[in-house]
Order: structure tokens, then sequence, then C-alpha cells
């Protein structure tokens, strides 16, 4: 259609600044084994690749771990979230190499002349754990282009990536990726790799330090550095992580006495002042925060103090109190935005801060983060894309009441913000999306500190693992979050004794366990239940979650119905207008149908009690068409309650009074309402009063 599709805001304009400067150069690469490389490549793929079933666990002096990330491959999805991750590689993130220049033959990480930042390591950190996850050939064969390249291409002094710039952020990423791939493989190219990048960084570092980017997100670069001390000793791997977490922005401090309690605007961080990105401005941004959820957990490894270890809730405290969303989310487009269910959430934000989670719930063994995670992975992560996942926004919002070109409401980002397409406002989360549900695919089980298995999040799938030397296959059936009950059958091929622990979430009151049809007595809500016995092939726990709805107070007492970690919402009446082509997706504008701004007639105590019609769970069960639950609700109109420039008026202060005739409202998972009301103002009981 000819429309301009360029993004306006200040800080997105100085990130396409970089990325030209960066792909600009053509890159100059050292000779290299290339011969060596191809052969390694190809017996690793042309095997039935097995990883190492032995959980590496901390290393003096390290403080331990309560629980341990299992083996990319330790963990593999089934029933529906199976479904999820084959949507995924059909959509955009297993063919965006084929349609988006980025990452495509091009790109620097792959010998080119290309972009040359973050982006083709941001598609690798998704698209690896994607493959192996699926066992999909076609997509090892995607992954192996960028990781041979840059297995094959380590400069004689250690540096690794593109020549045509030095940023230490980007390799951040790519770091994360090889480690991953070096636990699906056991490729023995990595180690090495990364003990002599590692050795480059801590001579560099003092001259060279962390800036910009890589200044607010050291502590993925310090993951990776405990990552490959637990697998070498190497005591100045220790000194490169006091050098990073000193260079690094004090995300521990920042949230000691936070200052960013109003919705940001462009001025107060001053992004119109020029000279780049201040501390203000990265301090606020979206991302760096939901990267920086997992600073103080991941630097108490290191420290060993207590005050690093309760960082996390502090924080998580704070974006709840002045920037969280009823979708699990805090609000960022693209910076703090206060606590209006308007406003959005950048995509980017909400795949690194469930990583954040799934490290900082391994780290402390907190249930509250797998709670946390859980209502994420089952609202936010969905509800951003298309149901093929062809198409994704760039900011998604709670009252999303219109998906079009408009500037309200948000602080920094430009009007292609909510849009659905190939890259709206900015190609970063085109890159990076494709992490979230292949990484809360793998970690929905973990090994713990004292040689047992943990049932951290819950979700369809099954585990081969080794615990005591023993094999051990479990197999999870369920169809949670939809319905109630988790089946978990445990096969080890000879009898070992070792503790289970599940996790039972904080709303789950009443839960219970049974094990071969016994109960099992004091399974209390917000906490793991330890289960130590000898486990023999065909031994059955069963898990129920009474999934009761709920009613939960937010912006404005505004209300939001939940039941379980779903949140739910009213979907409003979808048209849907393309707006041009993208190669081979497309960029969409979703224009309301239907009238939305109701007020709805429930309280707390009533909740418990609306309809809830539930249908069969099937493989897409975050679309409108498909979705396995939906619930009733009383409500009325509220016509003073608007929209402007395509945009929710913030919520009326509750109560409100309607004199509006009542209607009985079906509301549906938050992500199968791509158009969606989810806080409502909270009717008076009785509006002619």
């Amino acid at each position: 259609m000819g429309v301009s599709m360029k993004p306006i805001s200040s800080i997105s304009a100085s990130r396409r600044r970089f990325l030209k400067r960066a792909g600009a150069a053509a890159l100059a690469t050292l000779p290299v084994s290339s011969r060596t490389a191809r052969a390694i490549s190809t017996t690793l793929s042309s095997a039935n690749t097995a990883h190492s079933e032995d959980t590496i666990r901390n290393r003096a002096p390290l403080a331990p771990n309560a629980f341990y990330a299992l083996p990319l491959g330790s963990v593999r999805p089934t029933g529906w979230l199976r479904s999820q991750l084959q949507i995924q590689a059909s959509g955009l993130g297993g063919h965006l190499d084929e349609t988006w220049p980025d990452v495509g033959s091009n790109s620097a990480w792959l010998g080119g002349t290309g972009e040359a930042w973050e982006r083709g390591p941001y598609f690798l950190d998704g698209l690896l754990p994607l493959a192996y996850l699926l066992d999909d050939a076609r997509l090892k064969a995607k992954a192996q282009k960028f990781i041979d390249w840059t297995l094959s291409n380590q400069a004689a002094n250690g540096m690794i990536g593109p020549h045509s710039n030095d940023d230490w952020w980007p390799r951040m990423v790519m770091l994360k990726a090889l480690v991953q791939y070096q636990e699906a493989t056991g490729d023995p190219r990595v180690i090495p790799l990364l003990s002599r990048y590692f050795a480059y960084q801590l001579k560099n570092l003092p001259t060279r330090p962390l800036r910009d980017w890589g200044k607010f997100r050291w502590q993925d670069n310090v993951l990776v550095v405990i990552w490959l001390y637990n697998r070498t000793g190497d005591a100045k791997l220790l000194d490169l992580a006091h050098i990073l977490q000193q260079q690094g922005f004090d995300w521990k401090a920042n949230f000691a006495d936070f200052k960013y309690t109003q919705r940001t605007t462009p001025e107060s961080i001053g992004l119109k002042s020029g000279g780049g990105l201040k501390d203000h401005a990265l301090a606020t941004h979206g991302v760096n925060n939901g990267q920086a959820i997992k600073a103080t957990p991941v630097w108490s490894v290191v420290s060993n103090d207590e005050s690093d270890r309760q960082g996390i809730h502090q924080m998580l405290a704070a974006l709840d109190k002045y920037h969280g969303l009823p979708n699990g989310m805090f609000s960022c487009d693209e910076h703090l935005a206060g606590l209006n269910p308007s406003q959005g959430t950048e995509l980017c934000t909400v795949v690194e801060t469930m990583f954040s989670l799934e490290q900082s719930l391994a780290i402390l063994g907190d249930a509250s983060l797998g709670d946390r995670l859980e209502r994420i992975a089952f609202n936010a992560l969905p509800g951003t894309f298309t149901d093929d996942m062809w198409a994704h926004q760039y900011d998604q919002q709670p009252n999303q009441v219109e998906s079009s070109l408009h500037r309200r409401p948000w602080t920094t980002n430009g009007p292609e913000s909510n849009l659905f397409g190939l890259e709206p406002n900015f190609g970063c989360c085109t890159a990076n999306f494709h992490q979230g549900w292949p990484k809360f695919a793998a970690s929905l089980w973990m090994a713990s500190h004292d040689g047992g298995l943990v049932a951290a999040a819950y979700s369809p799938c099954e585990v081969r693992t080794k615990v005591n030397g023993t094999a051990v296959h479990i197999a999870e059936e369920t169809e949670y979050p939809f319905r109630e009950t988790v089946r978990i059958a445990i096969n080890p091929s000879a009898p070992v004794m070792f503790p289970l622990r599940l996790r039972i979430p904080a709303w789950a009151d009443g839960a219970t366990i049974r094990i071969n049809g016994s109960l099992h007595p004091g399974t209390t809500a917000g906490g793991f239940t330890r289960i130590e016995r000898t486990w023999k092939s065909g031994d059955i726990v069963e898990l129920k979650f009474p999934l009761s709805p709920r009613v939960l107070s937010g912006y404005k007492d505004s209300i939001s119905v939940e039941r379980g970690p779903l949140v739910f919402s009213y979907p409003i009446g979808e048209s849907w207008v393309k707006l041009q082509d993208r190669g081979m997706t497309a960029d969409w504008q979703v224009f309301p149908s239907t009238s939305w701004n109701y007020a709805l007639a429930v309280t707390s105590n009533e909740s418990s009690k609306l309809p809830v019609q539930e249908s069969p769970v099937g493989t897409s069960p975050f679309s409108l068409k498909g979705t396995p639950v939906k619930l009733k609700v009383n409500a009325r109109k509220l016509p003073g309650w608007r929209a402007g420039d395509g945009a929710a008026d913030p919520v009326p202060q509750s109560p409100v009074t309607s004199a509006e005739n009542e209607e009985q409202l079906t509301l549906v998972p938050y992500a199968a309402a791509k158009l969606r009301i989810t806080a409502f103002p909270r009717l008076k009981p009785n509006p002619e009063s």
C-alpha cells in the first residue's frame, strides 16, 4: 500500500544509526580450518545426538543453586505445548532467515556484510532450542550455519563475531546460544572458544569497559562465565565476573532507591537532548529491566550475599507497584510507562523477563517466580502473536481496542508499535521473540541441589535424565493451564531413591497430590512440596489444582478476572486490514467491530461462582476459535469510557454506575483476544443507587 513504516522514536533512531554503522564495513576473516569445522558439524548432525545427562553443579567458592537447569534436550514438549513450538517453526520463527535480510545469508554473523550487531545472535538464541526440542533437521541446519561461522572464525586474540564492530553486548547473546548448543551436542569446540574469549575480555575490559547496552546487561555475560567456571575451574573467570559486575549498572542500588515511579516521558530521560542514550534512558528501558530481573540472583552465586538473593523481590515489587499490568508484565513502551492498562509492553521484554525468571527460579528455588513465569508464558507471550505466528506486535496492551498507526499512548515508541507484522516499530523483537516458548519448555523440570528432580512449571512434556546414575523417564500428561489435573508418570530403569519437588502455585488453595492413588499429606499453596521415596517404574503422581475464577483489583480500583494462571479478557470484534506485504508475511492493522466499553458486575466474593464453559483442548488453544475455556460475567456498557487516537482512555475510577441494560459477556483467555479489554471498571452493586 506504499505506507511509510519508519519508526520515529529517538531511541529507535539511535539504534538504527548504530546498526547502519556496524553493518557498513566489510568483514575480514582469518584463515580457519573450515574443513575440520564442517567435519565436526557433519558428525554431530548425522548422529542421533545425545547430550550429557549429568547435571553440573556450582563449583566452590560459588554458592550452590537451589536447582539446576537440565541440559537442553532433557525436557521435550508434548501435547499442546509441542504444537505451539511447531506453529512457531512453521511460522516466522522457522522461516525468518528466508524473508528478512537481517538474519539472512548476508548476515555478518555468517561472514557477510550485512547486519553485524544483535539480530543474528538473537535469532540463533531462540532458533537453536526450537530446533533441538523439536528434533527438526531443517532448523538444526539453519542454526548450525551461525554456530559454525562463530566457532570457525575466532580471532587470534580471542575475539569472536564480526570484525565490523567490537561491542560487548551482541556477543553476550551469542554466548548464551553457544552454551545451549554445547549442552545439546557436546561439540568439543565450544569450551576452548569460550575460554579464549573470556581471556580476551579479562585483558581488554580494563581499558575498554562495558558501555551502553552491555553495561546494563552485564549479568547475561556473568551467567555464561559461571557456566564455564563450573566446567573448567579456571579461577581467572571469577576475576572476570567481578570486573563485569563492577563495570555494570548497579541494579540492586537502583531498586533500593527506586526513583522511576511515574510514566516516563522523553524529556524526563533525556531523549531529546541529543548525544545518545544516557543512563536514565537505559535504566528505564523495558528490555534492560526484563534482563536485569536476574541480575541480583546471578550475582548472589558469586557473592553468596543474602541481600543479593533478596534483591529480585525488591525489584519485582517496585515494578508491580508502579508499572504492573494484569497480564503479568510491567509496562514499557519502550520505557517504563506506569499502571494504565492502555500502555504497552515490548515483546523483547516479555521473552527476556521469562528467561530471567527461569534462571532466577533455578538459583533461588522460590516458587513465586514459577507462578510469575507461568502467568507471563500463558498470557503475555502468546497474546502478542497472530495465531499462526507469522506476525507479532512490538507492544501489546492489556486494554487494546485498536491496532493501528497512531502515536498515543506510547511513551517513546512510534505509531507502528502495536501493529501485527514483520518488524513493527523496530526489528529487535523480530529477531528475539523466538526464545520464549522453547526456553520455557526446556525449563519445566530442573535438578535439585540434593540430587532430586523439580517440577518448576507445568505443561505437557517428557523428561529423560539420570538420577544417582539411574536413567529416569518422566511423562507429564496435562492440559494445564486450561484444566486442573497434572499426571506425572515416573519410570526409572531400576528402583531409585530421590526427592521429587512439586511447585504448588500460591493461588492453588486446596491443591492435592496423590501417589499411586493415595493422598499425600501436607500440600501447601505457595511453595514446593518435597516427596522423597524409592521410585519404581509405573509410579504415578497426580496433582489437582482447583481452578476457581477470582477477581483482582488494579489501576484505579479496576478489576481483572483470572482462573489459575490464565487471565481473561473481553474479546472485541476484529476487522483485519492488510497494510502491506512484507516478503513471506505482511503488516496488519486491526480495527474494532463491536463495542468494548463495559463495566463488570462482579465482586471478589462472587467470582468463584462465575459460570465456566469448557471445550476440548486442541492444537491451538490460545486462538479465539479454539479457546478451550470461557467465563460468563454480567456487565453494563459505560458510555462515558471512550477511546482517542486508537487507544482506550484510562479506566474510570471504580466503582462506577451505568443506566444501560445488563448484559452477559463471554470472557476468553487473554491471548485469544487480539483486541481486548482486560482491566474493567467495577459496577456498584446497585446501579440505581
